[in-house]
């Protein structure tokens, strides 16, 4: 009985360190950005700008503009949580060649962006920050807000407290609290920091939503966005992509004709 008492203090003791480093350095977890020195130059095939928008005395977040040949609006992009604008920027073209322009934002810490993501809160700030900066140089009603993966997360939010004409989402989850619970059952969810509820903003997103999910999805289980679509409007739709993993979607063939019939539409 002794033995089995010490193994007990022992695993429990071994549990709530577990749980203490993964609070304290979930950052690490989660966001696996790509640093890149100020002066990296970026080669892309196409029209672009720089732009550096400041969100404290000494933060400031970089993106990309990427300006298409008759711009029909802007596509306002939330990227993934690895990497950098030096392979994000590749998505741009799918938006170009369909008339759009296209801002991609590399959060703090990633890219040339400097300072570190240390809240939700933090997150959903600096992106509103660009929104806002984007905002003056394009009409909203001509807007589209996308978010893929992580991005999906401040996307959500953002949609929810502004008013683009557009919500697209690519391979969401239901929330971060839900991955965490389908993984990592054994960790409760309360420690999480960063929530991205993006079953509870969608609620809030009177515009039209569209979302787009790889039925093969080995990251993000395609199954959340048939949970989102509980909560969808009449006038939101979900596209499941057929063999579709979570990388290289832009590449499939249903994606880029759904996509320009979308971006037609709207």
């Amino acid at each position: 009985m002794k033995a089995a008492l010490t193994i007990l203090a022992i695993s429990l003791i071994f549990y709530f360190l577990v749980c203490l480093l993964l609070f304290l350095f979930q950052e690490k977890l989660i966001f696996f950005p790509q640093k890149l020195d100020r002066n990296f130059q970026f080669h892309f095939d196409q029209p672009f700008e720089e732009m550096f928008i400041p969100v404290e005395e000494d933060v400031s977040l970089h993106g990309i503009l990427f300006k298409s040949e008759a711009s029909r609006g802007l596509v306002f992009y939330l990227h993934g949580n690895a990497g950098s604008l030096s392979s994000w920027g590749g998505v741009a073209k799918s938006f170009t060649d369909l008339n759009y322009d296209v801002f991609i934002l590399d959060y703090r810490g990633y890219g040339k962006s400097s300072g570190n993501i240390s809240s939700e809160r933090q997150v959903f700030q600096d992106v509103q920050t660009a929104y806002d900066t984007l905002m003056k140089r394009y009409p909203e009603d001509h807007t589209v807000v996308l978010g893929y993966s992580i991005g999906t997360g401040p996307a959500s939010k953002l949609a929810a407290d502004n008013h683009p004409k557009l919500l697209v989402f690519q391979a969401p989850f239901y929330s971060l609290i839900d991955i965490v619970k389908r993984k990592f059952p054994i960790i409760p969810s309360f420690l999480l920091k960063y929530k991205f509820e993006n079953n509870k903003h969608l609620k809030a997103c009177t515009m039209p939503v569209v979302i787009f999910h790889g039925d093969v999805d080995e990251v993000i289980y395609h199954g959340s966005s048939l949970k989102l679509r509980e909560h969808f409007k009449s006038q939101d739709t979900l596209i499941v992509l057929k063999r579709q993993g979570h990388n290289g979607m832009a590449e499939h063939a249903d994606y880029k004709r759904e996509l320009k019939r979308i971006l037609e539409k709207y």
